[in-house]
């Protein structure tokens, strides 16, 4: 079982240490969430909470996510970093392409692309986007991302984005893994036929559950390899929780460890001691 900071919601001269912490105690990832802006007023209901409201305040800070990666690359040695949930069709994939790629290369491979397709039609539509096609413009972005970030030149016949020989460059040292995220059937099928799927709040129930939907899926599809799923879990607190949820599929949990301890009103020197006691409660035990 791994386990991932999520670093969603905290504000940005409190993420370096956290990662820093992180990466010397033993976590395996942090994971980095995505929004271009936050408009004051929607008519598009926030969908994973039953009253449609936003799980921020306007005072939540949105740092771009490569940028915000390769600045904590650069300050540990083996944490990893997924975005949970970078919202590819709301960018041209090219750009995306040469943003995870470049992040790639300055961590030596220490990121995955965890992609959705996006709720949030007011922002599609001030970015020029079409809300109405983010799906199969997603689909047809992946494929063309997975070959821009193969070594030499590439040409691809797509629908949205046809695209000329070309080569991309600096070119990512491994393949960057690509992690779906959403709770739908199509997002789960579309998360079977890559690395892995990125989760929202549950319980460990609901992630067995999903974690025996995916393998169906998988097989279904033909699909071999190794694969991720990683939600996090609302109700696994002692080892043996976690330990169940590994036990049936589950690789890697989100978590925010001063949550257990500290609550959401946490001071950074709170935090970091939620890391440690954290890792010497549950981390130590399963390891």
């Amino acid at each position: 079982m791994r386990f991932a900071v999520v670093s969603a919601f905290l504000p940005i001269e409190e993420i370096a240490p956290i990662a820093v912490a992180a990466d010397q105690l033993g976590y395996d990832s942090l994971t980095i969430a995505d929004h271009v802006v936050d408009l004051e007023t929607l008519a598009t209901p926030y969908p994973y909470t039953d009253s449609g409201d936003r799980r921020w305040d306007a005072t939540c800070e949105w740092p771009d996510p490569w940028v915000l990666a390769g600045a904590l690359a650069a300050q540990t040695t083996r944490l990893r970093f997924f975005t949970s949930i970078y919202v590819a069709a709301l960018r041209s994939p090219y750009q995306v392409a040469k943003s995870v790629g470049t992040a790639s290369v300055l961590s030596g491979g220490r990121v995955a692309l965890g992609v959705g397709v996006g709720w949030c039609r007011e922002e599609f539509d001030l970015l020029g986007q079409d809300f109405g096609t983010r799906g199969a413009r997603t689909d047809e972005a992946l494929e063309l991302m997975r070959e821009l970030w193969a070594p030499g030149w590439t040409s691809y016949d797509g629908a949205h984005y046809p695209t000329p020989r070309l080569a991309m460059r600096p070119e990512p040292p491994a393949p960057v893994p690509i992690l779906v995220g959403g709770l739908s059937d199509v997002a789960l099928r579309r998360a079977a036929r890559y690395d892995g799927w990125v989760g929202d709040i549950c319980t460990v129930d609901e992630a067995v559950a999903t974690a025996g939907r995916l393998r169906a899926l998988r097989e279904e599809a033909g699909a071999g390899g190794p694969f991720d799923v990683i939600p996090a879990l609302s109700d696994a607190i002692l080892p043996e929780d976690f330990a169940r949820a590994g036990e049936a599929g589950v690789t890697e949990v989100m978590t925010v460890p001063w949550m257990y301890y500290f609550g959401r009103r946490a001071s950074l020197e709170q935090k970091l001691e939620g890391l440690h006691r954290f890792h010497d409660d549950v981390l130590v035990p399963l390891r």
